[in-house]
């Protein structure tokens, strides 16, 4: 006994890495309220089958609970609700319901689908028009569809079927969209999804969050370079004695907060932001609950709470609940047309800007054309040309890594050298891409139901898509 006592400090001193997932109990949670919110969602929002959706939304989970004929789950198609797991069961129920303007939100594991009226939702009347009778890009009526003088048609052809028809399994391309000179020059959809499909963006949404921000900032009711100022937690700390008071919104949308990584750490699906996407928590409380591990802006690690505390610094920014939740449509979606996104929110009414925005290809290549257009829509400049050249600029923390990401848009990495060393990319799970490449006056649009290893690779789509643009 007394030589294993004298051991012990050697172990606990070792590094050796943990072998039981002490964190368990709460992926089963999380895995069933991801199901039940991608339910929701693929049913009331993308209007979906119930088939399409265990076929292609709930193709990377696990373990899905059932089938498309039935299972431990309950669709109210009445009320838009979804519940999945069994009450008797060991996991809780977890319950998701489509709330008006903002797409389906999850409720905590203790709540019931009495709390529907609780729900934050948003009651704006839609743009004025018909898109149908409205021209591209701010609506849908293309007139002129023959391909431009100097675009290889062929060449366009070969890359939307090395898109589509993959010999992996794993990669589900359901739509693809190239824009040259603001006009459409390719647009493809897969079986059971078309124009007006809205799926889930993932973390594609963290550029349109950056967007938003930047608006501000043009507006200087936010500052890069100052301190977030948000009411850090657990609260009670004497005045300028939290070390994390000195991070700023350059830092967080630099991913280098220097926060304790939760994401990074392989714990998205077990803590941290996933109970924030999944099991109804907080997007708010964790991200400004985790401590301060280094000094901001000196590593990079990829974390969904940084996002998230800009976001609620946004929040701050505007000081009015309701200002908040109409923010994305009037400062942004209405006046480019973005008429399918919705911008979800968490049951608290905080915007979960990191991930849950639902949208379609044609309304992410306006997106993308705002960016390609400097910022200018119609003659009227949205985000200036600072701010676009702040998400472009390699993060410093990224410097040892290939510099490989701005300010919530994903680089060109340094040893990529077959495509632009201009174009940049917003990046979602499940191969969500909208590329700009400003060189060639190019915004394309991948979007996808990717699973299990995925591996879509944005850089190797723009090579291929370039190719018709020799």
């Amino acid at each position: 006994m007394l030589i294993a006592a004298a051991l012990l400090p050697s172990l606990a001193l070792s590094g050796e890495a943990e072998r039981y997932d002490y964190w368990q109990p709460q992926r089963a949670m999380i895995r069933h309220g991801q199901q039940a919110l991608m339910m929701c969602n693929g049913l009331f929002t993308s209007h979906r089958t119930l088939e399409q959706v265990f076929a292609q939304e709930l193709a990377f989970l696990p373990q899905p609970v059932g089938t498309p004929t039935g299972g431990d789950y309950v669709v109210d198609r009445g009320r838009k609700t979804v519940a999945v797991g069994a009450v008797s069961g060991e996991v809780p129920v977890m319950r998701a319901a489509f709330s008006d303007g903002v797409g389906c939100v999850i409720l905590a594991p203790d709540q019931s689908f009495e709390a529907i009226d609780e729900l934050p939702s948003l009651a704006m009347p839609p743009p004025p028009g018909d898109p149908a009778k409205i021209a591209w890009p701010d609506g849908d009526l293309i007139e002129d569809t023959a391909l431009p003088s100097g675009i290889d048609a062929a060449a366009l052809a070969a890359v939307s079927d090395w898109a589509f028809d993959r010999e992996s399994p794993e990669q589900v391309t359901l739509s693809l969209l190239v824009v040259h000179d603001g006009g459409i020059v390719h647009e493809r959809y897969a079986r059971g999804v078309d124009v007006k499909t809205r799926t889930r963006t993932w973390s594609t949404a963290k550029s349109i969050a950056a967007t938003l921000i930047g608006m501000l900032v043009d507006q200087r009711r936010m500052t890069l370079d100052a301190p977030l100022g948000v009411d850090w937690l657990p609260a009670g700390a004497p005045a300028g004695t939290d070390p994390r008071a000195g991070i700023t919104l350059r830092n967080v949308l630099n991913m280098a907060s220097g926060l304790q990584p939760v994401d990074d750490n392989e714990l998205e699906y077990a803590t941290g932001s996933g109970l924030s996407y999944w099991a109804g928590a907080s997007s708010t409380v964790g991200a400004r609950s985790r401590p301060l591990a280094r000094e901001p802006g000196t590593a990079w690690n990829y974390e969904n709470y940084d996002t998230l505390l800009a976001v609620y610094a946004m929040k701050r920014a505007l000081g009015n609940a309701r200002t908040y939740l109409e923010f994305p449509r009037r400062a942004l979606l209405d006046r480019i047309g973005m008429r399918n996104t919705l911008v979800s929110v968490d049951r608290f009414g905080d915007f979960v800007l990191s991930s849950q925005v639902y949208s379609n290809a044609r309304d992410l290549a306006r997106f993308g054309l705002l960016y390609l257009n400097g910022g200018v829509w119609n003659g009227e400049r949205l985000v200036s040309q600072a701010w676009i050249d702040f998400v472009r600029t390699p993060a410093p923390a990224t410097a040892t890594t290939g510099r490989q990401y701005g300010g919530q848009w994903w680089l060109v990495p340094d040893d990529r050298h077959d495509v632009p060393r201009d174009a940049y990319a917003t990046a979602g799970n499940r191969g969500q891409y909208v590329i700009v490449v400003p060189s060639h006056r190019l915004v394309i649009v991948r979007r996808g139901l990717d699973f299990g290893k995925q591996g879509f690779d944005r850089w190797d789509l723009t090579r291929e898509v370039l190719k018709a643009f020799n």
